[in-house]
């Protein structure tokens, strides 16, 4: 029987929405970005069709052979391109690769040491709220107080005492540079295994505007549609000696059947990761956040730590007004087409839900081709919208002038 030919009008219209609130509004949610037509053209291909539980050259269903060359060249692609010894490209999210490394390596009850949410560190570092915190006995490690840096004098000093079988490091709000180097000596001390969580910076690392922390780690998990710039998905680097662990981690233990086509959109993205260009979009998505770094200082912000070596913001919003907080701004600067995320601030006073920060990112303006300019009024932006965020006539003046900021920078005109 053929498909039916009814139109859709109600997504249709759904769906050009959003195109328009992308081509027109800031992306400024730093764990976002814009996919190619190549990665989007591949991951609604006919690969979504094929079910393909098991993995290359060992399925479960027929009719495999091309899928199991294009997981393959997704393998291949992505071990090239960070130097790792074996790959899954299977997790269907950067949450999934991080389970999948737990139950492959850990013990319910064991224990691990791992940034704490409210520094910085994901909800599958331990967060109580998360299956990892009820599952394992996650010690929290924090920044220091005097720079808001990563405080490895403390991460040393919980593995001494606590003696974790796994140290994670990595994070989702931290505007820093991690070098694994410290914690792997800080592994080795202890007898720990390491697992690094690069889901915020992987196209970072793959371009070279972040240290590769793959040569001193067990493990490397990330999402590839950060600074990766691929589809939604995640993916688990490790070494030779613990492959069949992770695979049997993800399928069966975590997953079924593997989104084939997200997997092929994997490849795609895998490929333009490798190319030179993506060097200088890396290097650029840096000095983007640079710039805005300055600019939100100059109107009077708070940058945690002083500032950022990557592609992420992380602002008290207190110094610029007392009175207010994420959540406010969050909804008010969304109105002036202005896209990002509240975000808790170390030790922060207000409730998660409420927040006294908001996090900033870089990857998505920087794709449409924005540079330090640009920051420079965005900056000016954001400031002015939050000044005036009782005036519904400033807040719609704004929502005009963004908008005529990022058309000619359409990502999908």
């Amino acid at each position: 029987m053929p498909w039916s030919n009814v139109e859709d009008t109600e997504y249709s219209a759904l769906e050009a929405a959003e195109v328009d609130r992308q081509n027109t509004a800031l992306q400024l949610i730093a764990s976002e970005n814009f996919a190619s037509p190549a990665v989007m053209s591949a991951t609604g291909s006919v690969f979504t069709n094929k079910y393909s539980e098991g993995y290359p050259g060992r399925r479960y269903y027929g009719g495999n052979s091309v899928v199991d060359q294009v997981e393959s060249l997704a393998i291949e692609r992505i071990c090239a391109l960070f130097g790792a010894e074996h790959a899954n490209v299977q997790p269907h999210a950067g949450a999934n690769a991080n389970m999948a490394v737990y139950q492959a390596l850990l013990e319910p009850g064991d224990t691990v040491l791992g940034l704490s949410l409210d520094h910085g560190g994901h909800l599958t570092h331990g967060s109580p709220v998360n299956a990892s915190g009820k599952m394992y006995n996650f010690v929290g490690y924090g920044l220091t107080e005097s720079d808001e840096r990563i405080d490895i004098d403390q991460v040393q000093q919980l593995a001494t005492e606590h003696k974790p079988k796994l140290i994670v490091t990595g994070a989702t709000a931290y505007p820093r540079s991690i070098d694994a180097r410290p914690f792997r000596e800080i592994a080795d001390s202890v007898g720990a295994l390491l697992m690094f969580d690069a889901a915020h910076i992987a196209g970072l690392i793959a371009g070279g505007a972040h240290p590769n922390p793959v040569p001193y780690c067990d493990i490397v998990t990330f999402t590839t549609h950060k600074t990766l710039r691929g589809p939604r998905g995640g993916c688990i680097l490790s070494t030779a000696d613990l492959a069949k662990k992770i695979d049997s981690a993800v399928f069966p233990g975590q997953q079924g059947g593997p989104q084939e086509h997200s997997i092929a959109a994997k490849a795609v993205a895998f490929l333009e990761a490798a190319q030179p260009e993506f060097a200088t979009y890396s290097a650029q998505i840096v000095a983007n956040a640079q710039a805005l770094a300055k600019q939100l200082s100059e109107e009077g912000f708070r940058l945690v730590s002083g500032g950022t070596d990557n592609h992420l913001l992380l602002v008290d919003l207190r110094p610029f007004d007392a009175e207010l907080d994420g959540k406010v701004a969050q909804i008010v600067l969304d109105e002036a087409g202005i896209t990002l995320n509240r975000n808790s601030i170390p030790d922060d006073p207000r409730s998660p839900f409420v927040t006294s920060g908001i996090r900033i990112g870089t990857p998505a303006v920087t794709t449409q081709g924005m540079t330090e300019e640009h920051m420079v009024t965005i900056g000016q932006l954001i400031a002015r919208t939050l000044r005036n965020r009782d005036d519904d006539a400033v807040v719609a003046e704004i929502r005009e002038e963004v908008r005529a900021l990022c058309v000619p920078f359409a990502p999908y005109p």
